[in-house]
């Protein structure tokens, strides 16, 4: 495949196109430490798990929940506590979120990435999508138009994000091709942290559903890339929305052909809706060692599930 030029989002000005929050390394980070715990979540704006269903519900004139922004504080809450509580996954040293909405009304005006780090204690990186305000968007094949979209001229925005306890350094946003869905901007950042003696790269993507599996190689190429200019340890990771075996398959072997491994097994539940169960979200890792794996089952935020791995780096 050849390589792409990385898209640029003509939404976004230079000053907007990442957002920092506490930037000081954690007391409970380990500095001699070479492992480290890592995860990866779509929040879905912390809204809960009914994606299907809420959305039928939209089309009669009901939009669930009516009291949005408490419901999602609350869901905030209930996450903050599964990842500080070790209840349903070790606590994460790096946590990786995607549809992570700042201040939209579908998340009742919270921001999500900010909320969530600050009950976690742990530094974060907000990287807007850039959503295009005031373009109606394309139509969309029907089994995905659940969604609950952001509004034309909603001043809020959605993205990806990083929270960490290490400190993090070397913050790159990734902006990736998206021509299928022009009203929703797919992107990827980066970011760097320092395990024991290690510097190691972090990339963390929202791939877009819409395209064959194709596209959506197009889009993992451009982050990809980025990755394979850095010298040293790197992980993969986020929502792939691999919404078939085929683009499971697709998706492991480009990234273990560009040398890449993961301790997940292909077709492992990490999505589900009315009925439906799917692999959309991966952890890869290149000059790294996995030591244990999981997602965290049950947690209701979301419609996805958060996935994690134990990542030694002292190879």
């Amino acid at each position: 495949m050849a390589a792409l030029e990385q898209t640029t989002n003509p939404f976004l000005n230079e000053e907007s196109k990442l957002e920092f929050g506490r930037t000081e390394p954690s007391p409970v980070v380990d500095a001699k430490s070479s492992r480290i715990i890592v995860a990866s979540y779509n929040i879905r704006y912390a809204v809960g798990r009914y994606l299907i269903s809420s959305g039928i519900l939209r089309k009669v004139g009901i939009n669930s929940p009516r009291h949005r922004s408490q419901a999602v504080t609350n869901n905030i809450t209930i996450a903050a506590e599964a990842f500080l509580t070790g209840s349903r996954l070790p606590r994460p040293d790096i946590l990786a979120l995607q549809e992570a909405d700042n201040q939209t009304s579908r998340a009742g005006g919270i921001h999500v990435t900010r909320e969530l780090a600050t009950k976690l204690e742990m530094n974060w990186v907000h990287a807007p999508a850039g959503i295009p305000r005031g373009i109606p968007p394309k139509k969309r094949q029907w089994w995905l138009d659940f969604e609950e979209q952001i509004g034309l001229n909603d001043p809020g925005d959605t993205g990806v994000a990083l929270l960490s306890q290490p400190q993090l350094s070397d913050v790159t946003r990734i902006d990736l091709p998206w021509h299928d869905c022009a009203w929703r901007p797919r992107l990827a950042m980066a970011a760097t942290v320092k395990i024991g003696p290690v510097q190691l790269r972090i990339f963390n993507a929202h791939i877009d559903p819409h395209p064959g599996a194709e596209g959506q190689l197009e889009q993992l190429e451009t982050m990809v890339n980025e990755a394979d200019a850095w010298n040293g340890p790197a992980l993969v990771m986020g929502d792939f929305n691999t919404l078939s075996k085929q683009k499971c398959l697709d998706t492991r072997s480009f990234l273990e052909a560009r040398g890449y491994s993961t301790p997940f097994p292909s077709g492992i539940d990490t999505w589900r809706g009315a009925g439906l169960r799917f692999h959309a979200d991966w952890i890869f890792g290149r000059d790294v060692n996995f030591l244990k794996w999981g997602v965290a089952r049950p947690l209701n935020v979301s419609d996805h599930w958060p996935i994690w791995a134990e990542v030694d780096l002292s190879l």
